[in-house]
């Protein structure tokens, strides 16, 4: 898993002492641990529900309780797959966009270049408005929050990640509009992958934080304003002269 391929590129993730290889390795070191809880709470369900029912009914609970262990593990080892990886989530967002919102109507852009802001993860255009997604993996251990209406993640502000996602959503809104020759309004988004969020949607410093499920959701249930079908195309339009294609989605697929 953690050699070379000529499918996957190198990454730091793959490197031995990287975060995401201790956790791999910690996580096999527990193997062994998960299976004994795992058996001695199907036992004690199989003994207790056998004694107050009868053993049938106990070894049929024992199962359910067995398989939802097993279940709710492998929803954590899954939810903190593409921080393993080494990746942001771009890839993964796509595919749900492509299966959600492109399917409603609205039009995906994929990395494109704001000028002088770096690269837009992916442009959404739709009734509900224009929203600008930039994706972010962590460690599923870091708590993600707000408090006061600014982010915390593991306690701390994160100053610098606000500020460029900020200005560069403000840039594109401005290039946009420039084209479109028409006030265009962008509303900056971050699918999170990976990480513990509390009660997520939540906004924090003016930004929405959420899993990308969550997300998309979010942006169908909240319009920021309401676009025709001809505004919507004539947006996407300027949006594909304004912001050229680029940064690292493609040389980023896992």
């Amino acid at each position: 898993m953690f050699g070379s391929s000529i499918y996957l590129r190198d990454r730091p993730a793959f490197t031995g002492g990287s975060p995401q290889a201790v956790y791999e390795e910690l996580w096999q070191r527990g193997r062994k641990g998960r299976l004994r809880t795992r058996v001695f709470l199907a036992a004690a369900t199989l003994i207790l529900c056998g004694l107050l029912v009868n053993a049938v009914f106990g070894i049929i609970m024992a199962v359910l309780v067995a398989a939802a262990d097993v279940f709710v593990h492998w929803r954590v080892y899954r939810s903190s797959r593409v921080w393993r990886l080494g990746l942001r989530g771009e890839e993964r967002m796509n595919r749900l966009l492509r299966h959600t919102l492109e399917r409603r109507g609205h039009r995906v852009l994929h990395a494109r270049t704001v000028p002088e802001h770096g690269s837009a993860d992916e442009l959404v255009i739709g009734p509900g408005g224009v929203w600008l997604v930039h994706n972010e993996a962590w460690h599923p251990d870091m708590e993600i929050s707000q408090h006061g209406g600014k982010l915390f993640i593991d306690g701390r502000t994160q100053s610098k990640l606000v500020g460029a996602l900020t200005a560069r959503t403000a840039a594109a809104a401005a290039a946009i509009s420039a084209v479109a020759e028409v006030p265009v309004q962008v509303t900056p988004v971050l699918a999170v992958h990976g990480g513990r969020l509390a009660r997520p949607p939540f906004t924090a410093d003016g930004i929405v934080f959420a899993p990308p499920l969550k997300l998309i959701r979010w942006m169908l249930r909240n319009p920021a304003t309401d676009l025709s079908a001809d505004e919507v195309e004539a947006i996407t339009r300027a949006a594909v002269h304004a912001l050229p294609i680029g940064g690292r989605s493609l040389s980023a697929a896992a």
